[in-house]
């Protein structure tokens, strides 16, 4: 009997991840970080363990935690949302999203999402029995075109996903980008589910714009953030959302009964790193992650990659046509097993035109400055094979 998840099969990133650890090959594959965060956070969730809070929290969130998202949204984006009715906790933003899509979606709903997108968005839309409709970002510049966003709304529209800064491109949405996003969705009647995960991770002077902060999109926006991110403690799995209290409460009937509640200790931990993290920390982590960025790029384009330089997030998407005649699953798994880096083929990250990443791969550089340099001697001299 099929199933909805059938199209789906194992996600791309388990696999790359599974074959990097057969051919020990350095995983710049998966977006998780090959170092640790701050010790203090740690200490805080130590302390935490220790003390007692081991028991369900609130579904909703710790109170500690709701408290300290809300008191970070107002600092930094003049948003105010009230902690205990209009703030979720969820066991990561992809709890946060499934939970929203769930709660917010009914079969023969529509959802748009821009391609290449993060791979649970069309695997969770089709669990509530919604059909994506995919809006393709083309290499290298990803620029939104307003006619042909337009052309992708109907009737059956109910929500449009919008991740930004944007994984897999490192695309940061413009203000004008993020005007035509809100001014389709105020006169189609659209919620937004904003994917803000990376919203500390922007460079070369780009700004993270939430936009619910656009006028007339509080109303209409589901905002995710994610401690994983922001403070390299990917295992945790500790998001959040912030929107008015019906989108909150419609995200939060499915989470009640997915998890019912997140890790106690974490959340608190995360609290503290949320009220204690200012503006020098996160001006330190956009430093170190651009030094990084630089460093990936420049070795890519040694190899003889194209390389599209990402303005957000910690992935780079890299065009290898001068380097491979085949597509980007044949050459991902050749790098892996002659080459020994891995990096994601991002064909299932596309649903209306997969062609466009057929001669791509994302790479993550989310990784120790060591990790990195011994990536790049090994993609130097896939650079001088000439393969």
């Amino acid at each position: 009997m099929p199933h909805r998840l059938d199209p789906f099969g194992t996600s791309v990133f388990a696999e790359m991840t599974a074959l990097a650890q057969r051919h020990e090959a350095i995983n710049l594959a998966q977006g998780f970080p090959d170092f640790e965060g701050p010790p203090w956070i740690v200490e805080a969730a130590v302390e935490a363990l220790r003390s007692g809070q081991n028991q369900y929290a609130r579904s909703r969130g710790h109170p500690q935690l709701v408290e300290a998202v809300a008191a970070q949204r107002r600092a930094l984006y003049g948003l105010d949302y009230d902690p205990l009715r209009e703030v979720a906790v969820f066991s990561g933003a992809t709890e946060g999203i499934a939970a929203a899509m769930l709660g917010l979606l009914s079969p023969g709903d529509e959802v748009v999402l821009f391609e290449p997108f993060y791979d649970s968005y069309p695997a969770l839309a089709a669990l509530a029995g919604a059909k994506v409709r995919a809006y393709t970002l083309r290499f290298p510049e990803f620029a939104i075109e307003p006619d042909r966003l337009a052309a992708l709304f109907s009737p059956h529209t109910r929500l449009l996903v919008l991740n930004t800064p944007h994984n897999p491109t490192g695309k940061v949405f413009t203000e004008a980008e993020l005007e035509t996003v809100a001014d389709l969705c105020r006169r189609r009647g659209v919620t937004v589910l904003a994917d803000e995960v990376y919203e500390h991770l922007t460079f070369d002077g780009a700004r993270h714009v939430p936009v619910a902060s656009l006028p007339g999109m509080r109303a209409r926006t589901l905002s995710l953030g994610s401690a994983g991110k922001s403070f390299s403690f990917t295992g945790w799995k500790v998001g959040w959302a912030t929107g008015p209290a019906e989108l909150v409460d419609a995200a939060q009937a499915a989470h009640q009964f997915l998890v019912f509640a997140t890790a106690t200790p974490l959340q608190i931990a995360v609290a503290r790193a949320l009220a204690r993290a200012g503006s020098d920390y996160y001006d330190a982590l956009r430093q170190e992650y651009s030094a990084r960025r630089d460093f990936l790029c420049a070795a890519l384009a040694d190899a003889g990659f194209e390389v599209a330089r990402p303005r957000g997030a910690y992935f780079v998407l890299a065009r290898f046509g001068k380097l491979w005649g085949g597509d980007d699953r044949s050459f991902a798994r050749w790098m892996v097993e002659n080459c020994g880096v891995a990096a994601i083929p991002p064909t299932p990250f596309y649903a209306a035109d997969p062609s466009e990443g057929r001669r791509l791969l994302r790479f993550a550089f989310c990784k120790r400055t060591e990790t990195l340099e011994r990536a790049a001697g090994r993609l130097r001299a896939l650079g001088h094979r000439g393969v």
